[in-house]
């Protein structure tokens, strides 16, 4: 092992590309183990369903960091997130946030020093990049556990998610 150590930057954004693949890899434990019914089902009319929270963390990891970090146009349609009560399975929406957490982790694993603390206008707030990064770890870990107390409830199982797999 070297004695190099490396900097708060790279182990901040290590982390948190760690963070989100993890969140990845419970959601997809989850989506493998509900039905089509129960990924779009609502407990009552103010909830999500699990199908909705997987379009909501895409599109929101879209937003803050593929376009307001990575500059890609935000084509974003937040409310459809919501809308939506079906039309998607299992796979086409673990295609769908795992290819969007690897597009963020493209832009995320460039960043540096300068884009870190560089400050964006993202959803009518100006957070700096790390802000922004630290946002949509922690906006995607507490939907995750949204899906995993969903996929609880609907399954009556225990999903053995104390070594989620990683993606």
């Amino acid at each position: 092992m070297s004695d190099e150590r490396k900097s708060v930057e790279v182990l901040f954004l290590e982390t948190s590309v760690a963070k989100m693949r993890q969140s990845v890899g419970k959601i997809v434990v989850c989506l493998e183990k509900l039905t089509a019914d129960q990924i779009w089902s609502r407990g009552a009319e103010h909830e999500n369903a699990p199908g909705n929270l997987v379009l909501h963390l895409a599109g929101n990891i879209r937003q803050w960091i593929i376009s307001g970090l990575g500059g890609v146009p935000d084509v974003r349609e937040r409310d459809l997130e919501f809308e939506t009560t079906g039309g998607l399975g299992a796979v086409e929406l673990i295609s769908l946030i795992a290819g969007t957490v690897e597009e963020a982790v493209v832009v995320i694993s460039g960043m540096d020093t300068e884009r870190l603390t560089r400050v964006e206008a993202i959803q009518n707030r100006t957070p700096t990049g790390l802000e922004a990064v630290y946002q949509v770890v922690e906006h995607l870990g507490q939907h995750t556990a949204q899906i995993v107390y969903a996929t609880k409830q609907m399954t009556g199982k225990d999903l053995d998610l104390t070594m989620p797999r990683r993606r």
